[in-house]
């Protein structure tokens, strides 16, 4: 197996993805979308602006993606109190329940994923990659 970074981050991705791909159709979500609901598990009701930024995605792509979320079940969508301009999205009971469902289904892949690290390596992984996104992003913003 080649042994370069980008490879190894890359193959990691695709066979997480590739175990987890199974739950998402259990759940009826499409990718990308139990982001969306953890995003609003932890934050409450908030703006399609707000997604998109958080994740760096096109709102396009968020409305699309809240379309469908709500067609399932799992979001709705509603006027702002405090400015009639702007819609507020909110996780419902069935969006709450399938978003603790996939995290359970998140952490048995990571425990398989992480399986014979020991707790200081799997600290130091996270702070590592934690690392690495901070310094892309940062390097990111002096190309613009």
């Amino acid at each position: 197996m080649e042994r370069t970074l980008h490879m190894l981050l890359y193959r990691a991705l695709h066979a997480q993805r590739s175990a987890l791909r199974p739950y998402l159709e259990e759940l009826g979500l499409g990718t990308g979308q139990p982001k969306v609901l953890g995003y609003l598990s932890r934050n409450g009701a908030s703006g399609q602006r707000q997604l998109a930024d958080y994740y760096e995605i096109d709102p396009a792509a968020v409305c699309r993606m809240l379309d469908s979320l709500e067609k399932g079940g799992f979001v709705i969508r509603r006027p702002d109190d405090q400015d009639k301009r702007r819609g507020l999205v909110e996780l419902t009971d069935v969006g709450r329940a399938a978003y603790d469902r996939w995290q359970t289904h998140c952490r048995e892949v990571e425990e398989t994923m992480l399986t014979g690290f020991t707790t200081e390596e799997r600290e130091n992984f996270v702070d590592y990659l934690a690392r690495a996104y901070r310094n892309l992003k940062a390097e990111g913003g002096r190309q613009a």
